[in-house]
């Protein structure tokens, strides 16, 4: 009776150990496919920032505009323009931010015009001293065009089960 009663508990100990190791697995299949997902999300992140300085028609609107409503997630808006959502393709422009041949899907990414903004980079006249503002000596302040980049690791009609991933940016043109 006392062996029948260990061999119970053994078998239960025994299954606990093969439940934790069998999530111990699942965890791990889910943040390979995160890194994976991310790392998508990221080659396309790269590849619109890398094609906005030369291509400034690639944005999808100017968010700046009067009666433009921009989303936070423009793969969500259904006021996007058709063709906004342009696809991370095998050989592009910039021939090193490519889709992985692990990922599920294609990288995707929207470039939206934010508009003219202050540059912070640029002067502005503070650290001068005191003679220079009071006669007048202002440091100059310019204006950049800034472009907001959002990206995702796949489209998630297309991926299935799979992790999608969402990077957003905001890229500074110049």
């Amino acid at each position: 009776m006392v062996a029948l009663i260990l061999l119970v508990v053994i078998t239960l100990v025994g299954l606990a150990a093969v439940r934790g190791t069998i999530m111990q697995q699942k965890m791990a299949s889910n943040l390979y496919d995160r890194e994976v997902g991310f790392q998508s999300a990221e080659a396309a992140m790269r590849t619109a920032t890398a094609l906005i300085t030369s291509n400034p028609g690639l944005a999808a609107r100017n968010c700046q505009a009067g009666g433009v409503v921009c989303m936070a997630n423009p793969f969500t808006d259904p006021g996007l323009p058709a063709g906004s959502i342009k696809d991370v393709a095998t050989g592009t422009a910039t021939g090193q931010f490519t889709a992985s041949s692990v990922a599920r899907g294609q990288p995707q990414y929207v470039v939206e015009n934010m508009g003219n903004w202050h540059d912070p980079n640029s002067n502005t006249g503070f650290n001068q001293t005191a003679n220079s503002a009071q006669y007048g000596a202002q440091g100059t302040s310019t204006t950049a065009i800034y472009y907001r980049v959002t990206a995702r690791s796949g489209d998630p009609a297309t991926v299935g089960d799979r992790a999608v991933v969402t990077l957003q940016a905001m890229i500074k043109q110049g």
